[in-house]
């Protein structure tokens, strides 16, 4: 059990690391991390690999950390974005431990959706409720989570799985452990 908690306190580190790194890539393209939401893939994958605890914690650390360092996301996008995360890390991490289907893919994709369904969700009360009360709509949140976001969205799609199941193969990981 220790031996587990540190391989995952290390791969959160590694996790946190591609969330700050990533973005950066992306950057040199305006608006680029609205449209391909580079440090989600970080979160989402440390949710599936290392548990809701650690996803959580990526989900957080990741844009405190780089708002902190290279100040993307902007202190306006911050906390919205920072709870969007969280909930991404948190209920993949719950998703893939306590969602039972036999095919492999299809949990993962169930852990996956449902969590950028949250995370979004999460993300567009916050905003109407307090962090963009009055300036929010409906409108803005289906335009900002889902249309500007879509190439994003496929990419995690398409992505995710295929770097959770790269990761198996090389014996990186155990998709045993994403289970615990």
């Amino acid at each position: 059990m220790r031996n587990k908690n540190i391989k995952n306190m290390i791969l959160t580190a590694l996790f946190i690391a591609i969330g700050l790194a990533l973005p950066l890539a992306f950057h040199s393209i305006p608006q680029a991390g609205q449209i391909f939401l580079p440090m989600h893939i970080a979160v989402l994958m440390c949710g599936i690999v290392c548990g809701w605890p650690f996803g959580l914690a990526c989900g957080i650390v990741t844009p405190l950390l780089s708002s902190l360092l290279t100040s993307m996301p902007p202190m306006a996008m911050l906390p919205a974005m920072l709870c969007e995360l969280a909930v991404y890390g948190l209920v993949t991490g719950l998703l893939i431990h306590f969602v039972r289907v036999k095919n492999v893919y299809a949990r993962i994709y169930v852990a996956l959706i449902g969590a950028m369904l949250m995370g979004r969700i999460v993300a567009g009360v916050l905003n109407a409720l307090i962090f963009q009360a009055g300036s929010y709509s409906m409108e803005i949140w289906l335009t900002a989570s889902f249309v500007t976001a879509l190439p994003g969205i496929a990419i995690q799609i398409v992505l995710i799985p295929i770097l959770v199941f790269a990761l198996v193969k090389a014996k990186l990981i155990e998709f045993g452990q994403a289970k615990e």
